[in-house]
């Protein structure tokens, strides 16, 4: 418990040096933040076109989609609070800024993967994904309980650690290639899958993006599960589906580690 009070006041220290570092250009922020706006205006225009049309996916109304659409809203900002230091792997890596964090007497992975922090993007899509879902489960009268509750926010948490872990993995590929420039936009483009009910693809694609790449446990179960439509074992594995997640980033990390070739050397 000592070591993680130590932990959580790190996080809480990095996370105040990233909003005084932010607010020293605060135009860059607020730019940041109105670009980020006018990317959620446009996501917005999904949620006419649902609305316009009257469109039903596997019996979903469409304030129900739009309870998917919200969450992935949603995700994409919490994605977009820890991001920057996921893009500033590649940098430590090739400029041997990485022996500086190597010799920290703290985690390794901690303070490289957690020590920097974006406001000016999360802000508008968490607000506004907050503000889709609690709009929707209203008009799509959906039960109003604290274990519905509850449930929401167990898989959005899970969802957020399981973001943590499996688009960790693809940055890690940094060790061993000069650039991953096509990889992010590969993942960019994975992630891309979760903004609308899974149920709009064919069985198989559903089976791959849940269990093989579980793209979809992390912005279509908590949707899934206010509606009462996630079953036992969909529930079980995605509460266990982070933590095998955390296991092969893990092995990943420490073998990618051992292949890191200091700027010393």
């Amino acid at each position: 418990m000592k070591r993680l009070k130590y932990y959580l006041k790190l996080l809480l220290l990095f996370i105040r040096f990233s909003l005084m570092a932010q607010m020293e250009y605060r135009l860059n922020f607020v730019s940041s933040l109105l670009v980020e706006i006018g990317y959620l205006l446009v996501k917005l225009s999904y949620v006419a076109v649902i609305y316009s049309t009257g469109v039903t996916i596997g019996g979903m109304t469409p304030d129900q989609i739009v309870i998917f659409i919200g969450s992935y809203i949603l995700m994409t900002g919490l994605y977009m609070f820890f991001i920057p230091s996921f893009y500033a792997i590649s940098g430590n890596v090739r400029e041997g800024r990485l022996d500086m964090l190597i010799v920290k007497p703290l985690s390794l992975q901690f303070i490289m993967t957690l020590q920097r922090f974006d406001f000016g993007m999360p802000i508008p899509n968490v607000t506004g994904g907050l503000i889709l879902i609690c709009m929707c489960w209203s008009r799509a009268g959906l039960t109003v309980s604290f274990t519905h509750i509850a449930g929401f926010i167990l898989f959005t948490l899970t969802g957020v650690f399981l973001t943590y872990c499996m688009f960790l993995i693809p940055k890690l590929l940094s060790f061993w290639f000069v650039s991953t420039s096509g990889i992010s936009q590969m993942t960019d483009a994975l992630w891309d899958f979760n903004n609308m009910p899974m149920n709009l693809y064919s069985n198989w694609i559903q089976k791959l993006g849940t269990f093989i790449i579980p793209i979809f446990v992390i912005t279509n179960f908590p949707g899934l599960c206010a509606m009462d439509r996630l079953t036992p074992g969909y529930a079980a594995w995605g509460l266990a589906v982070p933590f095998l997640a955390f296991a092969l980033q893990r092995a990943v990390f420490k073998r990618a580690v051992r292949h890191y070739t200091s700027a010393s050397s």
